[in-house]
């Protein structure tokens, strides 16, 4: 009786080894290309033509892929590069993703192309080049990540599984109305004085705008690590300041080009796919307002991160990491 329950055991742990191996056989492999490490240029269709989109795969789970969208807008992956250590632990297959005009993707030039809804058909696409559909498809955006994430939801959220919003309310307005009415207050008053004075002038080349915003404001309410990660640091020595100017405006501190007045919150209860909002304390978002965005979603979730800011991911990392994948496995199994 022993050596069969021991034969069984060893049958068992052959089955499994062998089924590992075979999934890391494919685990960055694209059935149509040669070995790329999972880095694939996907052709996406545009009003001016036809350019490619960089993309990095993850791990082969027909059950789970994850779509990274960054924020910026015009930023890079780099900054979600965390996200590869936590979610191969989970057996997720997902996907970084440099947006049209971002740094690793093509970069035209026609600024028609900046539009939300031009960046939503291109995350359709994206979708369909990398087989997800309603059984397996969730998105995480961060920041501008998150307004696409929630733009695409109430277009296609039937090709969707679950939708999680990082750090992004719902109304450009409310975001403006926070940072000038809470966060600008939090500033030493001289400090703010010279902020306006440069920002009323339109001086924005002016390296001090900058000098006095990262100290003040970035690591207060980005990040807020005594030391930023090189992901991040990448990330955004790699962002395209032209796109970004035009579509958020001159910095962080508010919100102003074309997403000035862009305001979705009395859709939300149009998305009715699993969707999780998560707030920080320290963030440029409103947590309270992240709080709200969740219960008025159809099927809405909260993570709050106590110790975070804009970047919760680098600066309340555990607490993050362990919510999303918490909310993710919630929804995969059904529990």
């Amino acid at each position: 009786m022993k050596k069969l329950i021991l034969l069984c055991l060893v049958i068992l742990i052959l089955s499994a080894c062998t089924q590992r191996a075979e999934t890391l056989k494919n685990y960055f492999t694209y059935p149509d290309s040669i070995e790329t490490a999972g880095v694939k240029m996907i052709p996406i269709q545009t009003p001016s033509g036809t350019f490619k989109v960089w993309t990095k795969r993850f791990g082969n789970n027909p059950k789970i892929k994850i779509l990274l969208l960054h924020g910026g807008p015009a930023m890079t992956h780099e900054y979600m590069e965390c996200f590869q250590t936590f979610f191969q632990r989970e057996g997720y297959e997902f996907y970084e993703y440099d947006q049209l005009g971002s740094y690793y993707s093509d970069q035209p030039k026609d600024t028609t192309l900046w539009k939300i809804d031009r960046f939503v058909e291109e995350v359709e696409q994206v979708r369909k080049a990398i087989g997800a559909d309603e059984s397996n498809f969730y998105i995480l955006g961060n920041s501008w990540g998150g307004i696409l994430g929630m733009e695409y939801a109430l277009k296609y959220q039937k090709n969707m599984k679950g939708l999680l919003v990082s750090n992004m309310v719902a109304s450009a307005p409310e975001y403006g109305k926070y940072a000038a009415e809470v966060l600008a207050k939090q500033m030493k008053p001289e400090v703010l004085t010279e902020i306006r004075a440069i920002e009323a002038n339109k001086d924005f080349s002016n390296p001090r705008y900058m000098a006095l915003l990262i100290p003040n404001f970035y690591n207060k309410h980005i990040c807020r690590l005594k030391e930023w990660p090189d992901a991040v640091n990448r990330s955004f020595k790699h962002g395209n300041n032209s796109i970004y100017v035009q579509m958020q405006g001159p910095s962080e501190f508010g919100i102003g080009g074309l997403l000035e007045k862009w305001d979705i919150k009395n859709r939300l209860k149009e998305i009715a796919v699993p969707t999780l909002m998560i707030g920080a304390k320290y963030d440029t978002m409103d947590p309270n307002a992240m709080e709200e965005q969740s219960k008025l979603v159809q099927n809405g979730s909260y993570l709050y991160c106590p110790n975070g800011s804009h970047l919760a991911m680098w600066d309340d990392q555990k607490i993050y990491m362990d919510g999303v994948i918490s909310f993710i496995n919630k929804i995969n199994t059904g529990k």
